[in-house]
């Protein structure tokens, strides 16, 4: 049974052969910087909700 034990070395080394042919190695960088914005702002967010940030006002709350 394949990744029985998890993923291996040479699936880590399949994968980024596949992802250098379709995004090529000039696009890496950027990809890469993306990524790590994403996971930045979803951090936050998750954070931001934490703090008691989440409650929402129902439109009915903000009529008098």
């Amino acid at each position: 049974m394949p990744f029985r034990g998890g993923i291996g070395a040479i699936e880590l080394i399949v994968i980024l052969v596949i992802v250098l042919v379709i995004f090529g190695v000039g696009r890496l960088p950027e990809i890469g910087g993306a990524l790590g914005k994403s996971l930045k702002n979803f951090k936050k967010g998750v954070s931001d909700k934490d703090e008691g940030t989440s409650k929402v006002e129902t439109p009915s709350e903000g009529k008098a």
